[in-house]
């Protein structure tokens, strides 16, 4: 059965290019739906029975019309991307990521920035929720209101456009971040069910007494245990308990209806045809709900992703999606596709597991912990990209297993406890200053706000006014973005870490913020403090550690533009037996072998050459130097926080 779309042409079109570009359309679509229509009904099927068949025809009548209203430009971008489906894989590919207010005011004020973008090569802009939140506290801007409107205090939904379409014009994507598991209580769709619609009622989970929620209780974890404990909350107006996973103001969605993925396909297509790229789906974990579990990454959740992308694909191929999953890696191999779905669920997801232990390392000065975990990765899809980074909006939680701590002689609980005290500032001889966030006294964890810039010893550095611990602090903060740019995945740059923003001082006195000290790294971009950091970076010594890191970073990225050995698909796999304090990561491309060296300590560690010979033959090009080295010696010496990328002879090869 041919299902065709169609819509009204332009008056200016004659009869004939009407009919022209509705049979254009309709077999575009036909196209489409023979390639990916098996991964639509398999997701369907497994999450929604007896009713898939009902709900595939939903969801077809919603594609049509979305292909039908795309504008002509974003079909052409379809397009092209159809032809490059590694476009988010390739090395010249770098992402920033930054809260629209916080970057340029409004939307039209980030527009007026793009050239900042531009002059560090960014390809991608990922802007933090900018969907219109709830009033008051938001949990960030993840408690949505509308997903159809911007927050007003940033623009319209046509500015929204017209900053795609200039970001476009530069050969620059735009993201989004799509919350999943919730909305918040202020959304039409609670107002409904308040109504007594049934309709809306079922979009949500309640109940009339405690019974249900004790039983889900038994095996729920608690997100937010400070301010958000427990995961169900009282509503008068509905006279019924509501799941609430992370707080009282956001209610959890019931994805086992399918009025509601009908809903969220509605919505993705809307942002898709506003010339939206990617979309973060936010909470995605959490989404799918089963008695007796944690309720997170079931596989219905991966299954729900796969027919959306399906979906997707038919009607915006040049939309990705990427999974806001921050769980372990045998769970979050799931959100990129394994088995039948390989590949088929997200085009993305973050390394969470990367940052964490990159911090670990630093502070431990010992990679151990750090080849332990990545060794236990399962192979990723190979058209799948890791989303890898330094640092996030985000705090730091420090995922770091019992299992893997006890591999390498440590004990987990006491591990990331030292992590806490050490990025707090408290530990002996820490370089860091950060704020401790979300204490659990059940489990003693507790997890870390923060710049990348302080946790680097940056700020602790400049207040004593020394001058060599504020080198190291540099140091340091090129060394972690030489392992996430070296990695080979899509690099997150986040808005500030280039000019080495400080924590801001000043971030409890907006009333909004003050329970939450995430907002210390989340300032305001001071353009008077980039402009003198650009000043200081275009001169031939650097003065300054913000002209420093930035005139670093520049070429760091340059560098790795230049390099098609890191194209993500490509794995890193880390090469151990060294000395611990040296991260060495192998990648196997087929232009050769390259091998990157990067110490952890501020100390020089001496390198022996046998592993670099049987990797690289007796020399190799060093790619941040351009020079060659010879390992016809017995050793090299790796300087403090010193990142090498050893490129093999294309002779070697």
């Amino acid at each position: 059965m041919s299902h065709r779309a169609t819509s009204p042409a332009p008056a200016a079109r004659s009869r004939a290019e009407e009919e022209a570009v509705d049979a254009r359309l309709a077999r575009t679509f036909d196209l489409r739906l023979a390639r990916y229509g098996d991964d639509l009904r398999r997701g369907l099927e497994v999450c929604f029975g007896e009713r898939a068949g009902e709900t595939f025809e939903r969801v077809l009548a919603i594609i049509a019309a979305a292909l039908a209203d795309r504008p002509e430009d974003l079909r052409d971008l379809d397009e092209a991307r159809l032809l490059a489906p590694d476009w988010l894989q390739d090395p010249s590919m770098l992402a920033y990521v930054a809260y629209a207010d916080r970057f340029g005011g409004d939307l039209r004020g980030v527009a007026q920035h793009l050239d900042h973008l531009a002059s560090l090569d960014v390809t991608h802009l990922h802007l933090m929720p900018l969907l219109d939140p709830r009033p008051g506290d938001s949990d960030g801007g993840y408690a949505v209101r509308d997903y159809r409107t911007v927050r007003s205090d940033l623009g319209s939904m046509a500015d929204l456009r017209s900053l795609a379409a200039d970001l476009h014009s530069r050969g620059m994507s735009l993201e989004l971040d799509l919350v999943l598991n919730h909305v918040a209580m202020e959304h039409e769709w609670v107002a409904r069910a308040k109504a007594g619609e049934q309709r809306y009622l079922d979009y949500f989970l309640t109940y009339p007494d405690r019974e249900m929620p004790d039983r889900w209780e038994q095996s729920l974890p608690e997100v937010f245990p400070d301010f958000a404990p427990g995961n169900f909350t009282w509503d008068e107006d509905l006279g019924r308990w509501v799941w609430t996973t992370f707080n009282a103001f956001q209610w959890d969605l019931d994805w086992s209806n399918p009025d509601v993925f009908c809903e969220f396909l509605e919505i993705i297509c809307f942002l898709a045809n506003q010339g939206v790229d990617v979309l973060r789906l936010d909470a995605i974990a959490f989404t799918w709900k089963r008695m007796g579990t944690n309720c997170q990454n079931l596989p219905e959740v991966h299954q729900l992703t796969r027919a959306l992308r399906a979906a997707a694909r038919i009607a915006a191929p040049a939309l990705a999606f990427k999974a806001e999953a921050i769980v372990g890696p045998q769970d979050l191999i799931h959100y990129l596709g394994t088995g039948e779905s390989s590949g088929k669920v997200s085009e993305m997801a973050y390394h969470n597991t990367f940052m964490v232990q990159l911090w670990s390392a630093l502070a431990s000065r010992d990679t151990r912990l750090l080849a332990t975990a990545l060794g236990k990765f399962p192979a990723k899809p190979a058209s799948t990209t890791w989303a890898t980074y330094v640092r996030c909006h985000d705090d730091i939680g420090w995922a770091i297993t019992d299992e893997d701590a006890a591999d390498v002689g440590l004990s987990g609980h006491g591990h990331r406890a030292f992590l806490s005290a050490f990025y707090a500032g408290e530990f002996p001889d820490s370089f860091a200053r950060g704020l401790v966030f979300q204490h659990n006294p059940a489990t003693g964890d507790t997890r870390i706000s923060g710049s990348l810039a302080s946790l680097a010893g940056l700020e602790r550095a400049l207040a004593a006014g020394n001058d060599a611990a504020a080198d190291l602090a540099v140091r340091r903060i090129l060394l972690l973005h030489a392992a996430m740019l070296g990695f080979g995945g899509l690099p997150l740059l986040y808005m500030g870490d280039e000019i080495a923003l400080l924590n801001d001082e000043n971030w409890a006195e907006d009333p909004e913020h003050a329970a939450d000290n995430r907002w210390v790294h989340r300032p305001a971009m001071p353009w008077g403090e980039v402009a003198r950091a650009e000043a200081d970076a275009a001169a031939e010594r650097p003065s300054t550690p913000a002209g420093k890191v930035l005139r670093g970073m520049r070429h760091l990225i340059a560098v790795r533009r230049s390099l098609p050995h890191l194209h993500a698909s490509v794995e890193s796999h880390v090469v151990g037996g060294q000395d611990p304090r040296l991260l060495i990561l192998r990648r196997e491309h087929p232009l050769g072998t390259m091998l990157q060296v990067l110490n952890v300590s501020e100390h020089p560690v001496e390198l022996d050459t046998a592993l670099l010979q049987e990797a690289l033959g007796h020399g190799a090009r060093e790619a941040l130097t351009g020079a060659r080295w010879s390992f016809d010696v017995p050793s090299i010496a790796v300087g403090p926080y010193q990142a090498l990328w050893f490129i093999q002879d294309a002779q070697a090869a």
